[in-house]
Order: C-alpha cells, then structure tokens, then sequence
C-alpha cells in the first residue's frame, strides 16, 4: 500500500488521522540529512523546517483525501503547502545559513512529497 493510500484511508478518520500519520512519517533527522547533505544533521532551524514542511504535507494531503479529491491536485496542494509554510520555514532555514526563495521551498516541498511517496507503510487494518 502507498502512503498516499494510507493517507486516503486516514482521511475518513479526519480528527485523528494528523497524530496517526505523523507516526508513520519519516524521522526529521532522515530528512534532514537527504535534504540538506552539507549541513550537520543536529542544527535545530533544518529539523524545524523540515518537520514543519512534513507535517503540513501530511496535513493537506489528508485534508484533500477526507474530501475525496486526492488525485490530480499537485500544483494546489503545493502551494496550500507553500503557503501555510512559507515564512516560518523561510526564516528558520535563514537563520541556518540556507538562502531560500519561493522556487527553492517549493523545490523543498516536492522533495519532501516524493520522499513521502516511495516509504513503504504497512496496511491499515480498519
């Protein structure tokens, strides 16, 4: 099963789907690391921004499933994404030395979404 399908399954459950998913996510420092390879794993602004960018993907992922609209919304998933993260995630990674721009995070989202795409969950029992 697909983590885009477990997120379908989780949308149903809406109230309680962010805390379920988020257990499945990939460790922050995971990301960190994959993300930010010259940087060192432990700076507290790259694990800030990526945890933040992870969960807002989990989040508008599970709201686009609960609303039976999980296919073929890339761009605006992206850019709910962008936009609920955006300037936190912009000043987080400043303070860590990494210049960042609209295209960047957006290059960070996607990396973070195909990331996300290729773990392999185990199966939602109901």
């Amino acid at each position: 099963m697909s983590f885009l399908g477990v997120l379908e399954t989780i949308g149903k459950g809406f109230a309680k789907g962010l805390a379920w998913a988020v257990t499945y996510a990939i460790p922050v420092e995971k990301l960190v690391a994959l993300l930010f390879p010259a940087a060192a794993p432990a700076v507290d602004g790259l694990a800030d921004a990526t945890s933040l960018i992870q969960n807002a993907v989990l989040l508008v992922e599970q709201k686009y499933a609960a609303a039976g609209v999980q296919s073929g919304t890339g761009a605006q998933k992206l850019a709910e994404v962008v936009l609920l993260t955006e300037p936190v995630v912009t000043g987080l990674l400043k303070q860590a030395g990494v210049t960042v721009d609209s295209n960047y995070l957006e290059s960070l989202v996607s990396a973070v979404v195909a990331i996300l795409n290729v773990q392999v969950v185990a199966p939602v029992t109901a």
